[in-house]
């Protein structure tokens, strides 16, 4: 990679990490649901801001139906799985669990025939569930009530950001990555508004907080992805996607060693599990010569933290 690319690829790495410490703040500020929503409106104007000071022309001539679809999985259900989930079972565990995404990614494009399962495909599908269960079965906490459902919003997470990557996928691969991740912020931010009457903002936010926020929405969702996606477009979709992996270590590191979350280490392998399952899915480093098809640009979306 070039210079260039590798600053991006370490930007995108340490940003994405440290989002689930700022996540965590924004949540204990301003809700769970204030959190999600406040931060796709506020992302979602940044990008349109973006657009309107470089110029550039956005084409939403596809409908707003399959804006709403992205929307829905990719922004508002992952991110609230993400949300809910994060204080309950820990930044490390959560950010363990979203690296899930590409398994879940590859179930849903087998059915819905994007792509044809390979036997290495398929051996990361079993190495990365077998993960799953060792990192869910023997945590290194309690196993209350709590913790399982958070386990479980944090796999909803990784499910619907994988759903939503393939929709994008099948329906909106010919529009730009500008319009699609705009579009499904705002229609995240939307969706997710009137919620707010049944989770309310507990308690007026202090400055600090309102920093926090305008941190995680501008800085780790609107610009992580134009950084990512000219990425994509030098170094390809698949090699890009394979940050995720950096993203968990950073992750861990933050809970383990400044908040100080315990893994077992059960734990551990089943992270390594995960991880060594996602590689060989993705294949994050190719043959010489093997050329990454277009469409895997949306498909190979990464999340939203």
């Amino acid at each position: 990679m070039k210079p260039r690319d590798i600053a991006s690829y370490v930007f995108l790495a340490i940003t994405w990490g440290l989002s689930f410490l700022v996540l965590l703040k924004t949540v204990e500020a301003f809700g769970w649901i204030g959190a999600v929503t406040l931060r796709c409106l506020i992302a979602g104007g940044a990008l349109l801001l973006f657009a309107a000071a470089t110029r550039r022309r956005l084409d939403f001539s596809a409908g707003w139906w399959p804006f709403a679809v992205i929307g829905a999985t990719t922004v508002a259900a992952q991110l609230i799985g993400l949300s809910f989930a994060t204080p309950r079972i820990g930044t490390a565990m959560a950010a363990i669990l979203v690296a899930a995404i590409p398994l879940f990614s590859m179930i849903i494009a087998q059915l819905w025939g994007l792509e044809r399962i390979t036997l290495r495909g398929l051996s990361g599908l079993l190495v990365g569930t077998a993960g799953i269960l060792l990192l869910v079965g023997f945590p290194a906490v309690p196993v209350t009530t709590s913790f399982l459902i958070g386990c479980a919003a944090s796999l909803f997470s990784s499910f619907s950001a994988a759903f939503g990557s393939n929709y994008a996928n099948r329906h909106l691969r010919d529009v730009g990555s500008l319009e699609v991740t705009s579009a499904a912020f705002l229609f995240g931010g939307l969706m997710t508004l009137p919620l707010l009457f049944a989770v309310p903002v507990p308690a007026m936010p202090r400055a600090v907080d309102f920093l926090y926020l305008a941190i995680l929405a501008c800085v780790m969702s609107a610009t992580t992805y134009v950084v990512y996606f000219r990425l994509i477009s030098s170094i390809g979709a698949t090699r890009a996607i394979s940050v995720e992996f950096a993203v968990t270590v950073v992750a861990v590191l933050v809970g383990t060693m400044l908040l100080g979350e315990p893994l077992s280490i059960i734990q551990i392998v089943g992270a390594v599990a995960i991880i060594a399952g996602c590689v060989l899915v993705l294949d994050p480093f190719p043959r010489r010569g093997k050329s990454v098809p277009q469409a895997e640009v949306l498909s190979s979306a990464p999340p939203l933290v």
